[in-house]
């Protein structure tokens, strides 16, 4: 799978003025508002825009900030599922593969990468049913194979989005670096990777809240990988 030769998954142009050093602070206490009026059973959608009203949010601003935030009973569970890394030792490993690799290429590529209330960290790219390989492709699979070596899991498998185009090429290509990197890992091509990952009782990589809500035990791998090379934009609003 052969990117293009000059694209990447970096900020947004607005993204320098809609999250300025300035704006951190309203960014930060419009997530915990969200997060407590979620508590409370306020409805997402019109709850977002409520508090994204309340303080002047543009749609990019009110993305970032309905991706950070959470209410107190998913922060519990999240935490509470959240496997240490040290514990993994031999346990099969379920990977939500966009997720991990589009926030991986974001960071890399110097795009904002969000750190939530759950400490899961997320993006604010969107690949629209396409994806198509960047620069920073091999690289996020290669630091994200070097995080999970370490920790000798057991059975890895990468799990891709059938309905988004090129997923049969990235599946390919994570099955021809596997062994390469010491991880001959599987990946696969599945309808809806989601549903999967909510019903297995592998340990999930993924900051997909939906499948956090559900799954058994999750590992933070892109927290883990980026250690090695922090993002150069990291946008803390947790």
């Amino acid at each position: 799978m052969r990117p293009a030769d000059t694209r990447h998954r970096g900020p947004h142009p607005n993204d320098t003025r809609l999250f300025a050093p300035d704006w951190v602070p309203v960014l930060r206490e419009a997530v915990g508002e969200l997060s407590w009026l979620l508590t409370r059973g306020y409805p997402p959608a019109a709850t977002l825009k409520l508090v994204g009203d309340r303080y002047a949010l543009t749609e990019r601003q009110r993305w970032a900030v309905g991706r950070a935030a959470c209410t107190e009973e998913q922060y519990a569970r999240r935490t509470a599922t959240l496997l240490p890394a040290t514990d993994l030792g031999g346990r099969p490993v379920a990977i939500d593969g966009f997720n991990l690799l589009i926030t991986l290429e974001t960071a890399l590529s110097g795009g904002i990468v969000l750190r939530g209330r759950d400490g899961a960290l997320r993006d604010l790219s969107s690949i629209h049913g396409t994806y198509r390989a960047v620069q920073e492709t091999d690289r996020a699979i290669r630091l994200a194979a070097a995080a999970l070596l370490p920790l000798s899991p057991g059975p890895v498998q990468w799990l891709l989005d059938q309905p988004v185009s090129n997923s049969g090429r990235l599946a390919a290509r994570l099955r021809e670096l596997g062994p390469e990197l010491g991880l001959p890992w599987t990946a696969e091509v599945v309808m809806n990777p989601d549903r999967n990952l909510a019903k297995t009782t592998d340990i999930v990589v993924t900051s997909d809240s939906a499948v956090l809500d559900r799954a058994g035990a999750w590992l933070n791998l892109g927290a883990l990988a980026l250690e090695a090379e922090p993002p150069r934009w990291l946008l803390d609003l947790g």
